[in-house]
């Protein structure tokens, strides 16, 4: 007795072939995906912006913190600490001013520093006041007084979050995850304390000095926005050109009343 034999239909072979296919594309490793390529500055062609920060008119007057409230921060300043929303020193210089690419690397990736940033609660204040941040990299708290701190980044890009830290408690350890220009910290025990983060996705920013220098060095050769922002002033703004070798100058005024 002959058994009867079915063909399939070209089109059937097809689906059947390409369904076993999908099954196994779908087991493929995640591991064997493309690895990001991160963009390589090459020293040898690189260039630097460099320059200062600068304020012109009646220099402001100093203002009286008061800290009654806890007196181990009274102790820390011997009874006197002055507000530093704004630091002109001689000639006008400016510290604390925050200084960043904000356009002109865009399309570039960079590997994210697993070295982190430290901000310190020392001596009632947070320490540094003004700093910057890659993505993902680490941002370590810790408390060098014999008193109870309370550090609030108040984002609105990255996720809020609140954390008291006791004399003595082991660091905080947190990531933000977006650029953010700049995150208000605050510190919701002692009203006086605050910081300000500047959050990037590359690593080309600075906080200007107590003479009101800054540096942005190993930039590739290009044409550049770059941003100066000051808690009281605001935010200015240049075009910089960096050529192969060369130190790009770039100074800033801000104009009081």
């Amino acid at each position: 007795m002959m058994r009867s034999i079915r063909v399939l239909h070209p089109c059937c072979v097809t689906l059947v072939v390409g369904l076993a296919l999908g099954c196994h594309s779908a087991a493929v490793p995640r591991d064997s995906q493309t690895a990001v390529q991160y963009f390589k500055v090459d020293p040898a062609t690189s260039g630097s912006i460099l320059g200062s920060i600068r304020f012109v008119g009646k220099k402001p007057a100093p203002k009286l913190i008061d800290m009654s409230g806890d007196p181990a921060c009274v102790e820390a300043h011997k009874g006197k600490a002055y507000d530093e929303s704004l630091v002109v020193g001689p000639n006008g210089v400016v510290a604390n001013a925050f200084v960043y690419v904000e356009k002109g690397l865009e399309g570039k990736v960079f590997e994210t520093p697993s070295k982190p940033v430290v901000i310190d609660q020392r001596g009632c204040w947070f320490r540094p006041r003004v700093f910057g941040i890659q993505t993902g990299q680490p941002l370590q708290v810790v408390n060098s007084d014999p008193v109870t701190h309370n550090i609030h980044p108040m984002a609105s890009v990255n996720r809020e979050w609140n954390h008291s830290q006791g004399p003595g408690d082991d660091p905080i350890t947190r990531k933000f995850t977006k650029s953010e220009i700049m995150i208000p910290v605050k510190c919701n025990i002692h009203s006086w304390m605050h910081a300000f983060i500047g959050v990037l996705d590359h690593p080309f920013f600075a906080t200007s000095n107590e003479d009101g220098s800054f540096t942005l060095p190993n930039l590739p050769p290009g044409s550049y926005t770059v941003a100066v922002w000051q808690e009281k002033l605001g935010t200015t703004r240049q075009q910089i050109t960096v050529t192969q070798g060369h130190n790009s100058v770039a100074d800033f005024i801000y104009k009081g009343h």
